[in-house]
């Protein structure tokens, strides 16, 4: 019997050994994605979670089969059932990844692998690719992975093609296929909408589909973020369970699929929406999907927010890893009622702040159709004479004279009938024919599809940047999203539109980067309707919402923080809301400061207060924009929001504490830090303080380890409705 056990066992763990070398392993340094060819020839899923330290037991691995301990394929304790890139037409009874017809009609497709390659692009990034291709057809499909070792993320992401004698017709085309194996799944989505950006909201996924889109073609993100959270077998909590992050890097119609099977088991798709999108592919057209960026944590999901961090910073942004600028913006205090001296003295006031930059807002251009509201001259980029007799010139030379830098606003995309460029060229933009004018915020979309208008949205950019030493800076605004939806230039390809308008948006941005490399941008669409890690790969941070009330801000950005780092969320003050002008800086001073307020107005401790606080934020941005988050009390939890930033080497950290509205005095007890050394000892000090009051933080200038602040933690909250205190900690050692 001990004979048969050990041959048994003998076989067992050599047939193990011998399909080591068929796995296809996507390894970060603390997560995996293994992928398995089965006899059929076709590619499938195996696993997908932490990484172990013996590659081999990835065999092991399957939930249902070391229940069931079950042999499929041939191979023990193997799944088999979940097709890495699921097509339509044959034996899947689920959502597919892809769906195509042929040429002689034929609906269906399989895939079989060819083989794939791994390449080491640096020390800390590879990327693997996989071959597919129809036994039958000659389509091919290419899965592609881009590993960041240290970060713990992964893009991936497609690329079809066929040489079949005529267009496919390419209905589905999704960059990812995830399958998810556990007992429950927690859902956390951010919905949106006017003024009320990225609030967060989770539910338990049931039997079905559950499905995030977007289907507006522009301002995309009005409704739905494309990110999302999914917990596994219980709620994940901010520093506990097991939880993938997920987003997708398209400025057009995305969609997440959420698909709880018979079995309990979860397939993810994520991609491009192909909602009125079917795709006529061309022979040896490469079409390639945007890149699905996600990240696997078994600590919660502070975890996976810091991984996407730190990779947007180095790989996902803009310049992520530069200072950014703070500025002040002219908007509330003119809107459109200025002309050049009233401008000129907002330089002034930029450097009586202590800003870098004044931030000229819309109304400056147009002169047949001067644009002196919102319904004319969006689309004729010629300085308004009347109000800028000597041009944006005039403003570029203030700039050099008060050593304050200038930017200004820009909305391209866009343009008003009552405008010279309608009148010239009314088919640049998208409208039905036979069909009244669908105008939103009384404006059009212009047909980015069409390469004329690509050239002249570039040159919006080019010529402003040619004028004298040009603009340091540039907001681009998207004030309305797709309707009556159809270009005459690409005629009788109207199902190319949503997808051909974004790669065209695309087209114009790299040109602006390849020409303008160092040229700041930020991302602005009515708000915060376009955040996504597509357009961030132009810019360097994004406006977060025309909401600039200081008590919804704070849940507009912890929802934004969870997927985004602080240095690319605009945060300004303004006259929004009636709190103190401390509690509308600190809450700015969440991301990255700016002001909109009228600084004439201020009273002298006011005054005072702001330029220490730009002071502060310009000593520790560094700390806030490239440190690691820690979210310590959730405003979706408490009558209050604390989270705190730590540098890389844990010497220096920022606490932010903010009280909101709490019933009745609610005796705050500590909060526990995290994040610091607990072998260091460091100084906790108030900053931000209003001139001649006292500090609301008792303990200012205590010094405590890092050992006790963790364990312990500090009082940091004030019991008064919209107070806010902010700490620096400080290594002493």
């Amino acid at each position: 019997m001990k004979r048969l056990l050990l041959l048994f066992f003998t076989i067992f763990f050599s047939a193990v050994q011998a399909q080591e070398s068929s796995l296809i392993k996507i390894e970060t340094e603390n997560s995996a994605l293994v992928l398995k060819v089965g006899k059929n020839k076709k590619l499938y899923q195996t696993y997908f979670g932490a990484k172990l330290n013996n590659g081999s037991e990835y065999e092991f691995v399957s939930k249902e089969n070391t229940k069931k301990f079950v042999i499929n394929d041939g191979n023990p304790l193997i799944d088999l059932r979940h097709s890495a890139y699921p097509t339509f037409g044959t034996d899947n009874l689920f959502e597919p990844a892809i769906r195509i017809t042929h040429n002689d009609k034929n609906p269906s497709l399989e895939l079989e692998y060819q083989s794939h390659i791994t390449k080491k692009i640096d020390s800390n990034i590879s990327e693997t690719s996989i071959k597919l291709k129809d036994p039958q057809y000659p389509v091919y499909v290419t899965l592609y992975y881009k590993v960041f070792n240290k970060e713990n993320v992964i893009e991936s992401w497609s690329e079809i093609q066929h040489e079949e004698k005529k267009a496919v017709t390419l209905y589905n085309f999704a960059s990812s296929a995830l399958h998810l194996d556990a007992d429950k799944y927690w859902l956390t989505q951010f919905y949106s909408d006017v003024v009320e950006e990225m609030r967060m909201e989770e539910s338990q996924l049931t039997r079905g589909s559950k499905v995030i889109d977007s289907q507006l073609g522009v301002r995309t993100n009005m409704f739905s973020a494309p990110s999302f959270f999914l917990s596994l077998d219980a709620k994940s909590e901010e520093n506990t369970g097991e939880v993938i992050a997920g987003s997708i890097a398209w400025s057009g119609n995305f969609k997440f699929t959420f698909q709880l099977d018979n079995n309990n088991e979860l397939r993810v798709i994520s991609g491009i929406n192909e909602f009125a999108s079917e795709y006529s592919l061309e022979p040896r057209e490469v079409f390639k999907t945007p890149p699905f960026i996600y990240t696997f944590s078994n600590n919660g999901k502070g975890q996976a927010s810091r991984n996407l961090h730190n990779w947007a910073r180095k790989y996902g942004i803009k310049d992520g890893e530069k200072p950014r600028l703070t500025l002040l913006n002219n908007w509330e205090t003119t809107f459109f009622d200025f002309d050049q001296n009233k401008l000129s003295k907002m330089f002034d006031d930029a450097k009586t702040l202590g800003v870098d930059m004044f931030l000229l807002d819309d109304g400056w251009f147009g002169n047949k159709y001067p644009r002196s509201g919102s319904t004319s001259g969006l689309g004729d980029w010629e300085a308004t004479k009347t109000k800028l007799p000597d041009g944006i010139g005039f403003l570029m030379q203030k700039a050099k004279e008060t050593n304050v830098k200038f930017g200004i606003w820009i909305e391209p995309e866009m343009i008003n009938e009552k405008s010279e460029l309608y009148e010239k060229h009314p088919d640049w933009v998208l409208s039905l024919p036979n069909r009244e004018k669908s105008l939103y915020r009384t404006q059009l979309v212009l047909d980015l599809a069409n390469p004329k208008v690509q050239d002249f949205v570039f040159k919006v950019v080019d010529d402003i940047m040619q004028t004298q030493s040009g603009v340091a800076f540039f907001k681009w605004d998207c004030n309305r999203m797709m309707t009556s939806a159809y270009s005459t230039y690409l005629k009788d390809k109207q199902s190319h539109l949503f997808i051909e308008y974004t790669r065209g948006l695309y087209k114009v941005l790299d040109k602006i980067k390849t020409k303008y490399p160092n040229l700041p941008m930020m991302l602005c669409a009515g708000g915060g309707g376009r955040v996504d890690y597509g357009m961030l790969n132009y810019f360097t941070e994004f406006w977060a919402s025309d909401n600039t009330d200081p008590f919804d801000r704070i849940f507009i950005q912890w929802g934004y923080s969870n997927f985004y780092p602080a240095l690319a969320v605009c945060n300004h003050v303004t006259s929004m809301g009636k709190q103190s002008i401390k509690f509308r800086t600190d809450v700015a001073m969440m991301g990255k400061l700016g002001f909109d307020i009228h600084v004439a107005d201020l009273k002298e401790n006011e005054l005072k207060y702001c330029q220490e606080a730009v002071a502060n934020y310009k000593r520790l941005s560094t700390v806030i924009g490239q440190g690691d988050l820690y979210r310590l009390v959730s405003p979706y939890e408490d009558s209050r929001a604390v989270l705190m930033y730590v540098n890389e080497d844990k010497t220096k950290s920022v606490l932010f504490s903010y009280t909101l509205h709490p019933l009745t005095d609610p005796n705050y007890g500590f909060v526990k830090l995290n994040g610091l050394d607990p072998a260091k000892k460091y100084q906790v000090k108030e900053i931000n303080t209003m001139p001649n009051s006292k500090n609301t933080f008792e303990e200012s200038g205590t010094i405590f380890s890092g050992d006790f602040l963790m364990k312990i933690g500090l009082k940091t909250s004030s019991s008064r409705q919209e107070s806010s205190v902010i700490l620096e900690i400080t290594n002493v050692e």
